[in-house]
Formats: structure tokens, sequence, C-alpha cells
């Protein structure tokens, strides 16, 4: 996949209810992962079900991207008005490595570019407008 601009929203713990409405409204089926599925935390928290990583694909141009924020994930944790992040996404590693540092800087990194447990290069920041940004490079399919 091309590098794409998608937008990724961030709930206080009820994206999967925000998403099925987001499914219904737009004609679309969401995906979702969770926390425990992915190991994020043991099986037996209570954010074990939370989603880590949904997607509502409704078309090729219209793709949105859920995740609630539990403790621990972010500094300040869930911010109303402030849980839109741009997310770029793709194969392109040479573009998105540039995209990465070129406007990560003079803002905060949250979480380095590197591998990650689904197997993408993965890493996020906010930028020096206070935009969070994050960039995920898709590893080859074999």
């Amino acid at each position: 996949m091309p590098a794409a601009l998608h937008p990724y929203l961030n709930f206080a713990g009820n994206a999967r209810e925000a998403f099925e409405f987001y499914g219904r409204s737009l004609g679309a089926i969401p995906q979702f992962a969770t926390f425990g599925e992915f190991g994020g935390v043991p099986a037996d928290d209570p954010n074990a079900d939370k989603i880590m990583h949904g997607s509502l694909e409704v078309t090729d141009l219209i793709r949105l991207y859920a995740s609630d924020v539990i403790e621990g994930m972010s500094p300040e944790g869930f911010i109303e008005g402030n849980n839109v992040t741009l997310s770029l996404m793709g194969d392109d590693e040479t573009l998105l490595r540039n995209a990465y540092l070129k406007l990560s800087e003079g803002g905060s990194v949250t979480m380095p570019l590197e591998k990650q447990m689904w197997g993408d290069v993965y890493g996020s920041f906010t930028d020096r407008f206070g935009i969070v940004w994050q960039v995920n490079i898709s590893t080859p399919e074999s």
C-alpha cells in the first residue's frame, strides 16, 4: 500500500461502541483487536477487552482507525478535544521514515520509530504545533 494519511480517533474506553455506531452510519463493518489479544496487558487486566486497534474501511479513500486510551499509554491520558491523531501508514519506508524525522523535529517523541509486536515499524510524536502523529511502516507480506 502506498503511503496514506488517515485519521486515528482515541476514546476514553468506548471505542467499540463508537465504531459500531460509525459502521452502521457509514455502511461498513468495524474490525477490532484488543489489548489482551496483542499481549499489551495480561488477560485478567480490566483493560484486556479495550480496543488497541480498530479499523473501519468504508472505501479505499474513507478509512478511520481507533483506539481506547488506557492508563500508561500516554503521560497525559485521554484528553477530550485532543483525541484525533494523524496517522501516516504504508510500505514506502523511505518516505515514511523521512516524514517521521522531519515532522517530529522540534516536537516531542512519544514512541521512537521501531519494530513492534505486530511486526511493523511504528512511532508516534507530537509536532511543534501540538498535533499528534503516528507513523506505521508496513512489513512486506511474504
